[in-house]
């Protein structure tokens, strides 16, 4: 069974139960600068579960892509990656954990005898375990027996019952002095943990979150491996205790259910939500784990990748023998996931930068290089792109876009390959300089790494083959946390109180971001298509395309078309369209976004325009866009009456009556991307 199969069975059957499949969003999140990439499947829901109404229904179901920049350290095990596919259904307060807990099950153990509409993937559910919420009493919130009595019903159902014993563990800790045995001496089969491990929101435990937030319960399903597909290493850290959540490799996570039930109040309390939401996640790339029995995500989930860098290397059958050492493995496995990785986020539009988005492509592709050197490859007969077509390959059905790219990215790439290696050669000249009195200082270490872009790694490696043995690595560590903690703090900063709240100055610049778009198409083109976006409560900014630096002559006359169209005070009208409808209108929309039959469309005027008559052919811009926004333009003048900025309907020297709307700066981002900067006084 492929990624593509247990893709296709899954949305058949969540489709066959009433659910609308809707495409994967961008990994680049439009409108939510809170985080950098879209780390989960339920990201692009957040608006829905929290009360809005979703255009294609109450019961939704994708394959989400996602991206989590933090696991870039930890991969090379046999475990972690960048990027994977985040299996999703939701219930938008339709049915809750008397349906969802039974159709994941069913999902798992049904096999190819079902009827079509009902297949799973056939897992044996003697290798399933189950967890629970085990209640919060400082809260007042009551342990998930709802949960374990459906899940027993589960087990007792099969062709041969499983008498599912239940065991409350509490704490993950706790979990390795009690292990997973009840007084009886039998194994149990549904644990109970703390809010550390069975329960969901945003902000974190119940203690953590804000007032406002919602938050609830979950329950996890864990598959167990065969002892024989560990090593004896492996099976050393499973110790005398192990539990589903001990972090030994024996067990694996496959989908976990939130039931969306609580809200956090003023006073600090919880009461129950309006509507009782399920948001489910399984990670694909794990199911296809369990179902090959195999604990190794790389070489399940990435083989066809690393059959092609072995293939590209011109590596003989005799040969591969010699590259499944361990120290060759975890280099296959980094660079499979890497070139992945770097191959969704430049077809989804990002590019090799220094900063934001682009420094964690440039750092999947330069890690790459490090580990194809570390294999030995030879440079001159490989470079990473010659890998770009088998990603493209494994996901042409799913994901077509990557084939049609696949040249540019595979030019991308080049070019950021050739770089790193004078990177490289730049580096180890200044390490030499740096080394000349046989040491190497923090201060050093730390430039190398940071002003040169060498690797640590590297750092230590070329230091011992040239007889260095001093390096002052604590003195480096220290330097690059307080780096990183600066970082940190300007990035909070930067991202802080951003479009997911809702507040309303991010809604005033959100608004005035979609007429920003529309002004700089005015001005500059329609070739003008937005590549990113970030919005927070002080300021916007967006990406564009377009090849040339913007002349101060055309962003005055861009600021001054946003400037009349708030002098207009023209009606922001939200309609709901089939997605064709709003193409044949001219709707701008995400570069590259697949988008469900119904769609969410904010229009911008004219003078006159209502809900009932919106008038698109004579908008002043239509955006495909989830909201929220202002209800008309003349709100992002502020305070300030609108008379004292136009006159007779003309403009009256904006620029001159300290306009509303202003330009702080225009930049270039990458190659024919640039970047403006903006807020609203």
């Amino acid at each position: 069974m492929t990624l593509d199969e247990i893709r296709a069975r899954y949305l058949a059957f969540m489709q066959a139960r009433g659910h609308t499949v809707i495409p994967s969003s961008l990994l680049v999140p439009n409108g939510d600068p809170t985080t950098l990439f879209t780390g989960s499947g339920m990201q692009q829901l957040i608006p829905y579960l929290l009360g809005k109404n979703h255009p294609e229904g109450n019961k939704i179901v994708d394959s989400q892509k996602c991206f989590r920049s933090e696991d870039i350290e930890e991969v090379g095990d046999n475990r972690h990656t960048t990027f994977f596919e985040m299996l999703g259904n939701w219930s938008l307060g339709n049915y809750f954990k008397d349906k969802q807990l039974p159709w994941f099950f069913e999902f798992l153990t049904n096999g190819d005898d079902a009827p079509e509409g009902s297949r799973g993937i056939g897992l044996d559910p003697s290798r399933l375990y189950v967890t629970a919420f085990i209640g919060d009493t400082n809260n007042n919130i009551p342990k998930d027996t709802e949960s374990v009595e459906i899940w027993q019903k589960n087990f007792a159902s099969l062709p041969k019952p499983i008498d599912a014993k239940v065991k409350e563990i509490g704490s993950e800790e706790n979990g390795y002095k009690v292990g997973m045995r009840t007084e009886s001496g039998e194994e149990a089969r549904i644990f109970y943990y703390d809010a550390k491990k069975n329960w969901w929101s945003r902000d974190g435990t119940p203690d953590k979150m804000r007032a406002g937030e919602p938050g609830g319960p979950d329950s996890e399903v864990f598959y167990r491996f065969d002892d024989s597909e560990h090593t004896s290493e492996e099976k050393q850290k499973w110790g005398e205790h192990c539990h589903p959540n001990c972090d030994c490799g024996r067990f694996l996570e496959i989908g976990n259910s939130v039931f969306m039930q609580y809200l956090k109040n003023a006073d600090g309390t919880f009461s129950l939500l309006p509507k009782q939401n399920v948001d489910f996640g399984g990670g694909l790339e794990r199911l296809l784990m369990a179902k090959h029995n195999n604990p190794d995500i790389i070489f399940v989930a990435h083989k066809p990748i690393i059959d092609a860098i072995q293939y590209v290397a011109g590596i003989s059958t005799n040969e591969v023998k010699l590259y499944s050492r361990p120290e060759y493995t975890r280099s296959y496995r980094i660079i499979a996931d890497h070139i992945k990785a770097a191959v969704f986020l430049i077809a989804d539009g990002v590019r090799p930068g220094k900063a934001d988005q682009g420094y964690f492509v440039r750092r999947l592709i330069r890690r790459s290089v490090q580990h194809l050197d570390k294999l030995g490859i030879s440079k001159s007969a490989f470079r990473l792109s010659l890998v770009v077509p088998a990603v493209a390959d494994m996901y042409k059905t799913q994901y077509p876009e990557i084939k049609e790219k696949e040249r540019e990215i595979e030019q991308i790439i080049d070019t950021e390959e050739l770089q790193f290696r004078e990177t490289l050669v730049r580096g180890t000249k200044e390490l030499a300089r740096f080394a000349s009195d046989g040491s190497i200082s923090a201060h050093d270490a730390f430039q190398l790494v940071t002003t040169y872009g060498f690797p640590l790694e590297l750092v230590i490696e070329e230091a011992g083959e040239r007889g260095i043995k001093q390096i002052d690595m604590e003195g480096f560590k220290e330097l690059l946390k307080a780096h990183q903690e600066l970082s940190r703090a300007g990035s909070e900063q930067k991202f802080k109180g951003g479009l997911a709240d809702a507040s309303e100055q991010t809604t005033r610049l959100h608004t005035a971001h979609h007429l920003l778009l529309k002004a700089l198409q005015m001005v500059l083109g329609k070739h003008v298509k937005q590549r990113g976006s970030n919005i927070t409560q002080e300021r916007l900014r967006i990406d564009f395309s377009h090849s040339e630096k913007v002349t101060p002559e055309q962003l005055a006359e861009v600021e001054q078309l946003v400037n009349e169209a708030i002098a207009a005070d023209f009606p922001v009208i939200h309609s709901e369209l089939p997605k064709e409808v709003a193409e044949s209108l001219g709707a701008e929309h995400e570069f590259g976004a697949k988008y469900p039959d119904r769609v969410s469309v904010y229009s911008v005027g004219p003078t006159g325009a209502t809900a009932e008559n919106p008038q698109y052919e004579q908008a002043f811009s239509m955006e495909f866009c989830g909201g929220p926004h202002v209800e008309h333009t003349g709100e992002l003048a502020g305070s300030r009456d609108l008379n004292t900025l136009s006159k007779d309907g003309e403009i009256e020297s904006l620029n001159k009556t300290n306009p509303p709307f202003k330009i702080l700066k225009e930049e270039a981002v990458s190659a024919g991307i640039r970047r403006i900067k903006a807020v609203l006084q």
